[in-house]
């Protein structure tokens, strides 16, 4: 690790965390440099739904990078685009009602959420955006507007504003409707809040904790924006892709929203793609108004339109994920009944969190988990929660090895605390 320490910026995160070198990997396990084998329950935060290096889908990039078709063409017109909109429309959109326009953004989330807001307050005229609570959209200035967490935005070293936050589904106490909190201050005309251009919403809160928004709360911010003539937009960057159990998380909530923002695992393959699905009434922009070298990236495109023929032209995947998702959760409730339900599990799909209540016992444990040979990430505001993120793709008896180190982990870390 000497070379990384001396010659990357103070700025790396993982390589920290996860002290080696890793030099391959295939599915849902990972190899260092050294030949030890981890259990990999982070899937590239969210951007390797399919596992490191799906074979299926390895062969057709490989097949097109030997063909020597287009790889990076800016904007331009190519049988890959057409190909990969043509089998989104078809197969993902048409099959749930749904229709919108593709716009290519940048390679990132972050970008995809920039252009998002951008278009939002063109469309609508106004300045004003609502994020909430526990919400993370991204490190640029105009996403960590809309970002919660105070570390984050006291790095970006400047005023933040444009953005006002609400309290997420659950953020005061139960008996308390956030949505109609919500409601009433934007309808109020001397609430002294802006009517927004937009609502941004997480559908389950990812870096936030696992926080799951309940149907009902989603159907309410919906018909709100509507109400306040506000652009109601998901960002499923990390929850869609099949990451909660259907393709976008808030399909089981019957959304329809005006703006979905896509990023991480549209590619299928860990390569940058970005985008936008908007409604074509939405479609404000002048040409080349909103630009970038990379966007649409040919060689992402053909590997999301594999990830979406191989995966997605029936529901026996999406019913997949949804029993792997089950036996993970009644595996780490189980864990949690051991200490008196002292702990909390939450979450949809094969996205979960394990709130350890204690940030120091979060962090000991996945340290520990990574000794024993599992990559596991934390969150939440302080970091207290461990978040469970495996490929969609994996195996039972991969799962069962990653959940049984977890365990041992949390069990060893338990018994060293003082405090517990």
């Amino acid at each position: 690790m000497q070379a990384f320490e001396a010659l990357e910026s103070n700025v790396r995160f993982y390589s920290r965390s996860l002290p080696a070198v890793f030099s391959r990997a295939r599915g849902s396990v990972m190899e260092t440099e050294d030949g030890r084998e981890v259990v990999d329950f982070l899937s590239g935060a969210g951007a390797l739904n399919y596992g490191h290096n799906n074979s299926e889908i390895k062969a057709v990039v490989t097949e097109y990078l030997r063909s020597d078709a287009v790889v990076h063409g800016l904007d331009m017109a190519t049988p890959a685009k057409r190909e990969f909109m043509e089998t989104f429309s078809s197969v993902i959109l048409r099959e749930r009602g749904l229709q919108y326009r593709f716009q290519f953004t940048g390679p990132t989330g972050a970008n995809s959420v920039e252009a998002a807001l951008k278009l939002a307050r063109k469309a609508t005229g106004r300045q004003n955006v609502i994020s909430f609570t526990h919400g993370f959209h991204g490190l640029s200035l105009g996403a960590i507007a809309a970002t919660s967490k105070r570390a984050f935005r006291t790095a970006s070293g400047m005023s933040l504003s444009g953005v006002t936050f609400m309290p997420y589904d659950g953020y005061l106490e139960p008996a308390v409707d956030t949505a109609d909190y919500m409601g009433k201050l934007l309808m109020d005309e001397s609430s002294g809040i802006d009517r927004p251009a937009a609502i941004l919403v997480e559908t389950v809160q990812g870096e936030g904790g696992i926080n799951v928004a309940r149907k009902e709360w989603l159907q309410s911010i919906q018909a709100i924006a509507k109400n306040v003539g506000a652009l109601f937009i998901v960002d499923d960057i990390q929850m869609g892709c099949g990451r909660t159990g259907e393709f976008f998380s808030f399909e089981f909530a019957g959304l329809s929203p005006d703006i979905v923002v896509l990023s991480k695992s549209l590619s299928g393959y860990g390569l940058p793609l970005s985008m936008l699905l908007l409604k074509e009434r939405y479609d404000a922009w002048r040409p080349g108004e909103h630009t970038g070298t990379f966007r649409g990236n040919n060689l992402a495109l053909v590997a999301a339109t594999a990830a979406i023929n191989i995966y997605w032209r029936s529901r026996s995947f999406s019913q997949e994920v949804q029993r792997m998702g089950e036996i993970m959760r009644l595996r780490l409730e189980a864990i949690a009944s051991e200490y008196g339900n002292r702990f909390a599990v939450r979450g949809r799909g094969m996205a979960l969190g394990f709130d350890c209540q204690m940030a120091e016992i979060a962090e000991a444990t996945t340290r520990k988990a990574f000794e024993k040979g599992l990559i596991i990430e934390r969150c939440g505001p302080v970091g207290q929660v461990v978040k469970f993120l495996p490929a969609l793709t994996i195996d039972f008896e991969t799962l069962d090895r990653g959940l049984q180190v977890f365990e041992d982990s949390l069990a060893e870390t338990l018994k060293t605390l003082r405090s517990w």
